[in-house]
């Protein structure tokens, strides 16, 4: 494997500021979308006869990252010996795009508007075995053609992309294509070798060096703003061309077999043709790829399947509110009046120690001011992704949007964790800000580290440079840190949360539990349902990350979110009912960990995916995912923790202060 290490980044942290005013904006993949947003508005081409300012001639080809479902290291193309671009200015990347990997690089393909190109040389490659760098480039071109790399190019912010027909008549459009293929030495053809029958000659690489480009454009109505791009599509080839100076792109496919020897030319052309696109309209010119995605219909059964449980709960859960809570306090109540008052029974026993501090009062109140920052950010995003501002077309504005607004989101954080520290009684509130500031992130941060070395060691674009990290961390320690320092200064100003009951000197005797409201049971339990309404969604975002497909349903993301939420609060409050009728007044930890055992099933989910729907193979590509997931784990148990808990303090709070108490 190569051991380049990653061209450092652009600086993309003065360009920040920008980044929180607009939030990475742009216009969602809608039709008629009718606001342009910077970086994002229309460019219009001409004939290299009417070129101006405002009209442009030269159509410029960018190059992205190579990536592959069967490993998780990206690389970027200039780790590669393909044909390089003399000079061109590479564009900025933002954190998002840095952090993901993404490495645009100008290429040394130049179009020209409307100017037809057939079989036009680009380079030509020669290799020869005995020397120990042809070697070890054309060793790595292999290896990176057997675990089916993917080019990914870019045409006016447009992906380039190889449209083919998969089963029941549907056409899928691949945003990149392969580098080549392999035929084993037994013959079977692996990967995109199947499109061609005259690639057969056993244990040999076919490498895709010729490409047809079609590039259609769409004529603005005013006539004199000349015409918008709204789709490139190619056409990979193979050609051992017979006149590597003069191509004319005919005779046998370009064969490398694996035993070969001696000298090895590899010639790159392309062809361009343009063709006017009546029908598409610049605003809508993303549909054709995210229609032609798999498995849209199942969103909707996803989300019924999510809503009937919703359903289901919260008629449980209305019952038990306005049934047998009504009839409780009612009984309560009445028992005032009469001599019965001392047989008290069900949840009011408890009501001397419901408000009792939890164990570990200072872990809980940190969880909880994490979780908060993280629900709020998500929330957040997820509300801008639905106005379409996040959309596939604005690159990385999606993690840069979550990263920034998790930076900014410190005061919450440190007011809650202050706030529920102090009724818990806590008087250290150095360490709580303390642990607030660092606990959580620098967990997060340790495991990224950690894999980020890795990538580092395989040379991979994902690792991140050292500039980029040096900024995390000032992002992390000069903003995100003072401020959850201030949020946690006015938390612990206040007075504490007063509770509509006093809590008991002695602490009550809980008795024996039946083995349903012990508390493993419960917590176990309680993660299934909110479990079951996300794990369809959870199907496409882990194939969104893992197997490089476009994520674009933020409508049902949000949705489904929503109902997560609701979930997790209606499953939790139900527990926490049971518990209290049984008795056992400890439900402070006991929510946060039923709502966040969610993340326990997550991560099952996860190891299953991974055997099941991945190809990864190598080692450093397992340790890779599984480190990722269990950042996202982690993340996730905050966040639905943080639900349940808010739920049941909300419950408890709620029918212990409509109950009379002497």
């Amino acid at each position: 494997m190569s051991t380049r290490l990653p061209a450092s980044s652009p600086p993309w942290w003065p360009r920040l500021l920008l980044s929180l005013l607009l939030l990475g904006a742009a216009p969602g993949p809608r039709r008629g979308a009718a606001f342009y947003l910077p970086g994002l508005a229309p460019v219009n081409f001409c004939d290299e006869g009417k070129k101006s300012d405002e009209c442009k001639a030269e159509i410029e080809l960018f190059v992205n990252r190579l990536d592959s479902v069967e490993s998780v290291l990206p690389y970027e193309y200039t780790a590669f010996d393909f044909c390089q671009a003399s000079e061109g200015k590479r564009p900025s990347e933002n954190l998002g795009q840095v952090l993901f990997g993404e490495r645009i690089e100008p290429s040394p393909y130049k179009f020209t508007f409307k100017t037809e190109e057939t079989c036009k040389l680009v380079c030509t490659k020669t290799y020869h075995t005995e020397k120990a760098e042809d070697k070890q480039k054309l060793e790595f071109l292999k290896k990176s053609m057997l675990l089916n790399y993917q080019h990914h190019w870019i045409v006016d912010n447009m992906p380039v992309t190889w449209c083919y027909d998969v089963e029941d008549g549907q056409r899928f459009c691949n945003p990149g294509f392969p580098i080549g293929c392999y035929i084993t030495d037994k013959g079977r053809a692996k990967d995109a070798c199947v499109i061609n029958s005259e690639f057969h000659e056993r244990d040999t690489f076919y490498i895709f060096n010729h490409v047809d480009i079609k590039i259609f454009y769409h004529v603005v109505e005013t006539g004199s703003m000349g015409a918008r791009l709204v789709a490139a599509k190619l056409e990979p080839k193979s050609f051992k061309h017979t006149h590597i100076d003069k191509p004319d792109c005919s005779g046998p496919p370009m064969d490398i077999s694996n035993k070969a020897s001696g000298e090895i030319k590899i010639a790159y052309t392309y062809s361009v043709s343009f063709l006017e696109e009546k029908n598409i309209r610049w605003a809508s010119r993303w549909d054709y790829i995210l229609e032609s995605m798999p498995h849209t219909h199942i969103q909707w059964f996803s989300i019924m399947n999510s809503l009937v449980i919703v359903l289901f709960l919260s008629g449980m859960v209305a019952m038990i509110m306005l049934r047998t809570l009504h009839k409780d306090i009612a009984r309560y109540n009445q028992m005032d009046s009469t001599e019965d008052a001392q047989e008290e029974f069900g949840w009011k026993l408890v009501h001397g120690d419901i408000f009792r501090p939890p164990r570990k009062g200072m872990l809980l109140s940190v969880f909880l001011g994490s979780g908060t920052q993280i629900l709020i950010m998500t929330f957040v995003t997820l509300f801008f992704a639905c106005l379409g501002f996040l959309s596939p077309a604005n690159r990385g504005a999606l993690m840069t949007c979550a990263v920034v607004l998790w930076v900014l989101l410190g005061t919450p954080a440190g007011y809650v964790a202050a706030r529920f520290y102090k009724s818990f009684g806590g008087e250290k509130w150095k360490t709580n800000v303390l642990l607030t500031s660092f606990l959580c992130p620098g967990i997060v941060f340790a495991d990224f580290f950690i894999m980020n070395l890795i990538l580092w060691g395989e040379g991979s674009s994902a690792a991140i440079p050292f500039g980029t990290l040096v900024a995390i961390l000032a992002l992390w320690f000069c903003i995100s840190v003072p401020l959850t320092f201030i949020g946690a200064y006015f938390g612990f100003k206040k007075n504490a949360i007063e509770h509509p009951v006093r809590t008991n000197q002695i602490p009550r005797q809980i008795p024996e539990q039946s083995f349903y409201t012990k508390p493993l049971p419960g917590i176990i339990m309680g993660g299934i349902l909110p479990f079951g309404c996300i794990f369809i969604q959870l199907f496409f975002i882990l194939n969104s990350i893992w197997s490089h497909q476009m994520y674009y349903m933020f409508g049902f993301l949000f949705l489904v979110f929503i109902i997560l939420v609701i979930t997790c609060s209606e499953a939790t409050i139900l527990l926490c009912y049971f518990h209290l009728c049984a008795e056992d007044y400890h439900w402070q930890w006991r929510s946060f960990l039923t709502s966040g055992f969610t993340a326990v099933y997550f991560l099952i989910y996860a190891i299953h995916y991974f055997f099941s729907k991945l190809q990864i193979t190598g080692t450093a590509s397992t340790i890779l995912y599984f480190g990722y997931t269990m950042i996202m784990v982690l993340i996730f148990f905050l966040f639905t923790g943080t639900i349940g808990f808010f739920a049941c303090f909300w419950f408890v709070t709620k029918i212990y202060s409509v109950v009379k108490v002497d």
